[in-house]
């Protein structure tokens, strides 16, 4: 039976330390040459609708370091353009892969593509304003390694941006939701509230809000979202609250010592570049963290050969 990633709603607690165990693995292993590779002779298609930098490189470049290899559909190059189906698409890929990682502007087509290959794995790369559970997944990662003794529990968590249109943040409550987090933020713009069927799902006590400066002091994490330009209908409507949070060095020094930032990426104006050196800042490695899950994950899920 294939093993597919279309929702984090799977994810218990003791799989994800499972995961967490084989990424700082790989980490690991990528200081020295590379002697297990468990996916060679397999072959991953990554299929993307919309446009992705870290999501679609750090897969490849996860396949890559396991052994495999991957073939590459964009849109803008495939028979899409000549109103093929995402279905018949999924059944294309599969009869080239061993396994496939999608992604697509439609909430809900990731499993649609899975149930379209039934013996072909299928990776959510994130599906519209649905889901992205790979980054939820490196996103927990990053906090685990980041705090002291891997502790998660008893967090106050701050999430800010975008919250109406942020996949990744729909995604990363349900992880949340398995740790016993002490409070979970939602700071955004009034029209860009994390909708109410979400939040009623969140276990944690939890803050509504539009002012960061309100919350920040007692945050441990801070999770800092984009405003999304591409899911306004309106360009007049994204003007409005393109520029609702900055993050600079005078904001951050309400924060504690200990308080990490976060990021999804791409970032615009909501964290200026001077936090970059800041040690509190966690994006980039979060970012590089992404690599060693989807490491994780695909060892997970793509079949191996027989020994």
């Amino acid at each position: 039976m294939k093993t597919d990633v279309i929702s984090c709603a799977s994810m218990t607690r003791a799989w994800q330390e499972a995961m967490f165990a084989r990424a700082a693995h790989w980490e690991a292993a990528a200081q020295s040459a590379p002697v297990d590779q468990p996916l060679r002779g397999r072959v991953l298609a990554t299929v993307f609708y919309e446009a992705s930098s870290r999501t679609s490189s750090s897969f490849q470049a996860a396949m890559l370091r396991l052994g495999g290899t991957v073939v590459p559909v964009h849109s803008e190059w495939s028979s899409v353009t000549k109103g093929e189906s995402l279905e018949d698409t999924m059944r294309t890929m599969a009869s080239y892969a061993d396994a496939i990682v999608l992604r697509h502007p439609e909430t809900g087509s990731a499993k649609r593509a899975a149930d379209a290959v039934p013996n072909c794995p299928v990776i959510n790369a994130g599906d519209g304003i649905g889901e992205h559970p790979t980054q939820a997944l490196l996103d927990v990662y990053t906090i685990w390694k980041e705090r002291p003794g891997h502790d998660i529990d008893g967090l106050t968590v701050t999430i800010a941006g975008d919250l109406l249109h942020g996949r990744t943040v729909h995604s990363l409550i349900k992880l949340l939701n398995t740790y016993s987090i002490g409070r979970i933020n939602l700071i955004s713009p009034e029209s860009l509230r994390l909708p109410d069927t979400v939040v009623k799902e969140i276990r944690a006590p939890v803050h509504v809000g539009t002012q960061l400066d309100d919350v920040l002091p007692a945050t441990d994490v801070l999770y800092m979202t984009r405003i999304q330009k591409e899911r306004f209908a309106k360009i007049e409507d994204f003007e409005t609250v393109r520029n609702s949070f900055c993050l600079t060095r005078k904001v951050m020094s309400a924060a504690k010592p200990t308080c990490i930032i976060m990021h999804p990426l791409p970032r615009n104006a909501e964290i200026h570049p001077e936090l970059d050196s800041d040690p509190r800042s966690a994006y980039f490695r979060q970012m590089r963290n992404g690599m060693f899950v989807r490491m994780a994950i695909l060892e997970h899920v793509v079949p191996r050969f027989p020994a």
